[in-house]
C-alpha cells in the first residue's frame, strides 16, 4: 500500500495487533495505536473509517458550492485533508478527533472556492455592491437593516432583493471568512461548540470575538439562528434544512446568507471599534 507522510523505519512499522484484532478497535483505540507505531496499515484503515465523514461534510456543501466544483473532486481533497489531519492531530488537548477534522474540512472547501476564482465577474460585482450597501445602511441606521430596508435601498423588489441573496450565497460565506480570518478566527472554529472541560487556553482577541458573534445570532430571528445551528452544529445540508423547516433550498440559502450578511457586520463593528 502506497505511503504517505513522513517516513517511518520498519520496526515503527511493525504492528502488535494482527489486522483482524485491529478492526475490532473503535477509532479511538486504533488512532492511538497508530500513533504509536505508525503503521500505515493502520492509517488507512482509519482513513477509511471517517470516509463517509469527508463525504457528508462535501455533500453538506455542495448546496453552496455546487457552482465551483464536483462533488468528487471535494472528496478527493478532503481525503487528503484527513490523511493529514490523523498526523497532525493532537490527543492531549482534549477536542475530539471527529470535531477537528470537520473544521479542517470546511476550511478546506473554503479554501478552494478562494484558489480556483470561479465565481463569474458579474456574481462577484453584485456582491461587492450587496456588501457595501448592507454596511452603508446598517452604519445610517445603527443596527443590521430588514430585508425590506435593504431591498429599497438598493431599489430593488423584495423578490428581487432575495434571488440576489441566493446568487452571491458562496461569495458571502467567502467574504465572511475573509473577515474573520482578519482578526484570527474561521467560522467554523468560532461555531463550534467548546468540548466540556477543554483545557485549551484560547486568545483574548478570539475569545472576544467569539462573544460577539454570540451576541450577533442571538440578535437574530428564530428560523435563522436554526439554519446556521442545523447547518453548522447538526451538519445537514440545505435540502435536509428545508425539509426541516418545510420551504425550498433556495430559500434556506437566502436564510443562511442573510445570516452571515448580519454577522459579517457585527464582525466589522468589532473590528473596527
Amino acid at each position: 500500500m502506497k505511503q504517505t507522510g513522513a517516513v517511518v523505519s520498519q520496526e515503527e512499522t511493525q504492528s502488535p495487533v494482527s489486522q483482524e484484532q485491529a478492526e475490532q478497535l473503535d477509532n479511538q483505540a486504533l488512532l492511538e495505536l497508530y500513533r504509536k507505531t505508525g503503521d500505515q496499515e493502520l492509517k488507512w484503515m482509519l482513513v477509511m473509517r471517517y470516509t463517509p465523514l469527508v463525504r457528508r461534510i462535501a455533500l453538506q456543501a455542495s448546496g453552496l458550492y455546487s457552482n465551483f466544483a464536483q462533488l468528487d473532486d471535494i472528496i478527493q481533497e478532503g481525503l487528503l485533508v484527513l490523511l493529514n489531519a490523523v498526523d497532525k492531530f493532537e490527543p492531549d488537548k482534549n477536542v475530539k478527533f471527529e470535531t477537528y477534522v470537520s473544521t479542517r474540512l470546511r476550511g478546506m472547501i473554503v479554501d478552494l472556492a478562494r484558489r480556483q476564482d470561479w465565481l463569474p465577474r458579474q456574481v462577484r460585482q453584485k456582491s461587492v455592491r450587496l456588501n457595501r450597501a448592507t454596511d452603508e445602511l446598517a452604519g445610517k441606521l445603527g443596527r443590521m437593516p430588514r430585508s425590506d430596508e435593504m431591498a429599497e435601498y438598493l431599489g430593488m423588489t423584495r423578490e428581487q432583493y432575495e434571488a440576489l441573496l441566493s446568487e452571491t450565497a458562496v461569495s458571502t460565506l467567502v467574504s465572511f471568512e475573509a473577515v474573520l480570518d482578519s482578526c484570527g478566527g474561521t467560522a467554523d472554529k468560532l461555531m463550534l461548540q467548546k468540548e466540556p472541560g477543554n483545557p485549551i487556553e484560547e486568545s483574548v482577541q478570539e475569545e472576544e470575538l467569539r462573544q460577539v458573534l454570540a451576541q450577533g445570532v442571538a440578535s437574530m430571528r428564530k428560523n435563522e439562528q436554526l439554519v446556521l445551528s442545523l447547518y453548522y452544529e447538526k451538519e445537514l445540508n440545505m435540502k435536509e434544512i428545508a425539509q426541516v423547516l418545510g420551504v425550498s433550498a433556495a430559500r434556506v440559502s437566502q436564510i443562511h446568507s442573510r445570516a452571515l450578511q448580519r454577522l459579517r457586520v457585527y464582525i466589522q463593528n468589532y473590528i473596527q471599534a
